[in-house]
């Protein structure tokens, strides 16, 4: 029998869970965007990091205990969530806390997603929690996770993992599970070359969002066993959901609009193609992700900066910014800006046109140059008169040029100074 979801009790149980956030990744497939940090210190929607999206989602859930653990290049990731994370009250049980790899049990860094928090086992029993919700940081969407861990404890499962349905073609870069009737996890295979598609739907198939919940004793148990097992991965996708499948009881929690029942919007940005994608998505007139949703915030920090300014209003330099997004500090001086996504304090100059780009923060384009279907990482200085994504042929001689014909530039490949842990 089921219990009755009350605000109450979903609140007893989010104050019971300690989430974890999975924040050391490479993000190899971003190419140059994370040469200098990792994936989720990548900006994301004008004034956020990419780590902003689960953290918001873990304080608008009423869960406040937050570990976030960090390894790969995590310089600019830590100082962005001590700046813009330490308003939590340590007195009253509330936290994010910074857990860097630091060889606490072995002499190795982490080896995999599931080794990541074996080896910070001590730390989770030091909070003592009933439950543990593991979070991927590289992912941008809005989720009451409360509602699952809900469903979790309802169904008595061993272990819950949060769902997606994923066109069949674009699966194959994810864990997939085959479910049955009633939800219960059948089947997990990590990254497919044939997904299983869902039942009744050969084109999709249904994909982890690198969410799981777990009872503490539980994921301490499996954790351990993991950890002494010579042959394992010591991964979550590949190790431990399928030894918890064949062993125990795993279901799959799929994550659906709450009004209209429909899938709901989750975004993996872990291409340069993909994150140039959801960037502009932002600026349709009715996007998927409303960062307009005051019930639904997103926190962050940023640098306190002036209103975007537009200067000159003549016939041949007018600065103008149609179906864009403007950041706070931008001043768009004599130039025009078409269906583009500026991050704070970027600088164009007179007579420049940019279109269908996103610029992060920082940035300076000189004057008379042409950018289109790019993607400028932060404090590049682009000279006067630079052409960037009308010509592959010759963008490729200098930028990377993704399949899909999105250009990225980063500080690097315009002989600027790289500024190291951006």
């Amino acid at each position: 029998m089921k219990l009755q979801r009350s605000p109450r009790y979903v609140s007893r149980l989010t104050r019971d869970t300690l989430a974890l956030i999975l924040a050391g990744g490479r993000g190899t497939r971003l190419d140059a965007l994370t040469n200098w940090r990792a994936k989720p210190a990548v900006p994301f929607g004008g004034k956020f990091r990419i780590i902003d999206f689960p953290l918001s989602n873990c304080i608008n859930s009423g869960i406040r205990r937050i570990g976030v653990l960090t390894q790969y290049k995590a310089h600019s990731l830590i100082l962005h969530i001590q700046r813009g994370w330490s308003f939590l009250r340590g007195e009253f049980g509330e936290f994010v806390e910074l857990l860097p790899a630091q060889q606490r049990i072995d002499t190795s860094w982490y080896a995999g997603t599931a080794d990541a928090v074996y080896q910070n086992l001590d730390i989770i029993r030091s909070h003592h929690p009933i439950y543990v919700l593991i979070l991927a940081g590289d992912h941008v969407y809005k989720m009451d996770y409360g509602p699952m861990i809900a469903a979790h404890v309802e169904s008595g499962a061993n272990l819950t993992v949060g769902c997606i349905e994923v066109p069949r073609e674009k699966a194959r870069a994810f864990g997939v599970m085959h479910i049955d009737t009633e939800g219960r996890i059948k089947a997990f295979m990590e990254k497919p070359e044939n997904p299983e598609p869902i039942p009744g739907n050969d084109d999709l198939a249904l994909a982890s969002m690198g969410i799981y919940a777990a009872n503490t004793d539980f994921l301490v148990e499996q954790l351990t066993r993991d950890a002494e097992d010579k042959t394992s991965n010591h991964d979550f996708g590949k190790d431990v959901i399928p030894a918890v499948i064949r062993d125990y009881r795993a279901f799959a929690y799929p994550f659906r609009d709450v009004q209209s029942g429909r899938q709901a919007y989750w975004r993996d940005v872990g291409t340069v193609d993909a994150f140039w994608e959801a960037n502009l998505e932002l600026i349709d007139i009715l996007p998927e992700l409303n960062l307009y949703d005051d019930k639904w915030p997103i926190w962050t920090y940023q640098q306190q900066a002036p209103p975007a300014k537009f200067v000159f209003d003549d016939d041949t330099r007018r600065g103008t910014a149609v179906n864009s997004m403007v950041s706070g500090g931008c001043i768009i001086s004599g130039a025009v800006v078409r269906r583009s996504l500026l991050f704070s304090n970027v600088h164009v100059n007179p007579h420049t046109l940019i279109e269908e780009s996103v610029i992060l923060p920082s940035v300076v384009v000189g004057e008379g140059c042409r950018i289109r279907r790019t993607v400028i990482d932060e404090s590049c200085r682009i000279p006067s008169g630079m052409i960037i994504g009308e010509n592959h042929e010759e963008d490729k001689q200098r930028f990377h040029v993704t399949p899909n014909g999105v250009v990225l530039v980063v500080p690097e490949m315009l002989g600027n100074r790289a500024v190291h842990g951006r």
